[in-house]
């Protein structure tokens, strides 16, 4: 079962309490790939929420990997935060969704 938007949207509402953020913003990323691109996405504070991969990508960050491919890989990590490495292990192009989850600042904070 792959992650599907409707389902990551259900999941990052719970996600969000556990880090007690209780405000958030949305940012819907549809990422162009061309055939072996490699690329990086900063995404410190944010989550990432990976839907729909295709099966011929490879997405590593600081708290798991996403590669089908990887007959190695013990598990398959759909939320991604902190430095992401993106690679298309395609000779085409492909495409790639996530759902960037912000935390909105807190106004007393300041």
């Amino acid at each position: 079962m792959y992650m599907t938007a409707a389902l990551a949207i259900a999941y990052m509402d719970r996600r969000m309490l556990e880090w007690g953020i209780e405000e958030y913003h949305l940012r819907f990323r549809h990422l162009r790939l061309q055939p072996s691109e490699q690329r990086i996405v900063l995404a410190y504070g944010h989550l990432f929420l990976l839907v729909d991969p295709p099966a011929d990508i490879r997405v590593a960050s600081d708290v798991g990997v996403y590669d089908p491919g990887d007959a190695g890989a013990a598990e398959l990590q759909y939320e991604h935060q902190g430095m992401i490495h993106i690679a298309n292990n395609a000779t085409t192009a492909n495409q790639l969704l996530f759902i960037q989850v912000i935390p909105k600042l807190n106004s007393d904070a300041r």
